[in-house]
């Protein structure tokens, strides 16, 4: 009595599954329409209202200087929650993989145009120091996805320092990280980001409120492509200036790039990802254990005002299409022993700053501006903080 009954519902249960199949497979049809009608739009506006020409001047907007104190206010308190029980650490790039020396040589060949500042003497050598780093104010571990950071600080270098009340006289800083852009536009929206991130509220650094219109989805993608797995070893990594300098009469951007070709060839053996450190490690492999230098290319990208290429706005990436990059110098790390404990002090004490130069270099736009005041605000208290300690 049974097998009859079953029979019959048979034909139309599967009536049931194959509409519910097509109703479902309709439905991601009209998503991945909407979806892609959206990223369509979205596209055409982002590039109709980013687009040039821009302009070549740095433009202030009020209120930026109180801002400027609030995010001052927020990195100490975020110098103060990472603080270790021996030290305390910056509020960002807190984890150093070393300090190494380092020579940079300005291209002998260097064209007129790119004869700036520090670089104006094709074939000079300059003496320098490299900090190399992980992006996160906490020392985590290097297996995490993060940004990687190489600082330079080039020595006696001549003319009129920017800071000139600084004991960083004769110095001249570039400070980079491995990605081409940031993930916030200016002082304003970095102050709600990194306040968000403070308060432990990290959804709220992207979105601040339920108004959809004060949501950053472009800058949390920024974000996220900036928190990438780590390379294997710190020199295999190209860094970006980010925020643009003056070059001379010029606005530019800097990227530092590896040059294995200007070196002997090299293959860093297998490194053990799961080890906290092995970034410092596959550092010490190459330059200390395996006594081979490291090459780099320094390079700037001229800002071309006719195009997007704007001073004030740091989450834009200036295309390669619209400016190439040129090469001004190359540098080499030399074989050395740096992974001491005397050298990882002097290191942790060193300080790195984008206004520790001269006029030639000066840091331009809001993120620059903002750390004129910030970095020396947190290398002040952090300084005096240890030395209480």
């Amino acid at each position: 009595m049974t097998m009859p009954t079953f029979k019959k519902e048979l034909p139309l249960l599967a009536r049931i599954w194959l509409w519910l199949g097509r109703l479902l497979g309709k439905t991601v049809l009209i998503l991945m329409v909407i979806g892609l009608l959206g990223w369509a739009i979205a596209t055409a506006w982002f590039a109709w209202q980013h687009r040039g020409p821009v302009s070549a001047l740095e433009q202030i907007p009020p209120g930026e200087a109180t801002m400027t104190q609030d995010v001052i206010q927020t990195a100490v308190r975020i110098v103060d929650q990472h603080r270790e029980p021996t030290r305390y650490l910056r509020d960002a790039h807190a984890k150093a993989h070393g300090c190494v020396k380092a020579e940079v040589k300005v291209l002998p060949e260097l064209a007129q145009q790119l004869r700036q500042g520090v670089f104006s003497e094709p074939g000079k050598t300059w003496q320098a120091m490299i900090r190399l780093s992980n992006g996160n104010a906490y020392p985590q571990f290097d297996s995490l996805r993060d940004a990687r950071g190489m600082a330079i600080k080039l020595f006696d270098v001549s003319g009129k320092p920017l800071l000139g009340e600084r004991p960083a006289q004769g110095e001249q800083d570039f400070v980079m990280f491995s990605h081409a852009n940031f993930f916030v536009s200016d002082v304003a929206e970095y102050r709600q980001n990194v306040a968000a991130q403070a308060d432990g509220k990290k959804i709220m650094a992207f979105f601040p409120g339920w108004d959809p219109r004060t949501w950053q989805i472009r800058h949390l993608f920024i974000a996220l492509a900036t928190l990438a797995p780590p390379p294997d070893s710190p020199t295999q990594t190209t860094y970006f200036s980010v925020s643009p300098y003056k070059f001379g009469e010029a606005n530019a951007k800097f990227r530092v790039m590896p040059d294995p070709d200007s070196c002997p060839a090299y293959t860093l053996p297998q490194q053990n990802h799961d080890l906290p450190n092995f970034l410092r490690s596959a550092l010490s492999q190459q330059l200390s254990t395996d006594r081979v230098p490291a090459c780099f290319v320094l390079q700037i990208q001229r800002q071309d005002a006719n195009k997007y290429m704007p001073i004030e706005d740091t989450s834009i990436e200036w295309r390669e299409q619209d400016s190439p990059f040129e090469t001004v110098a190359r540098f080499t790390l030399p074989a050395q022993d740096f992974d001491t404990p005397a050298l990882n002090l002097a290191c942790d004490n060193l300080s790195f700053n984008p206004w520790f130069g001269i006029e030639a270099h000066r840091p331009i736009g809001g993120i620059n501006r903002l750390r004129k005041a910030v970095y020396e605000a947190v290398s002040d208290y952090r300084h005096s903080q240890n030395a209480a300690h």
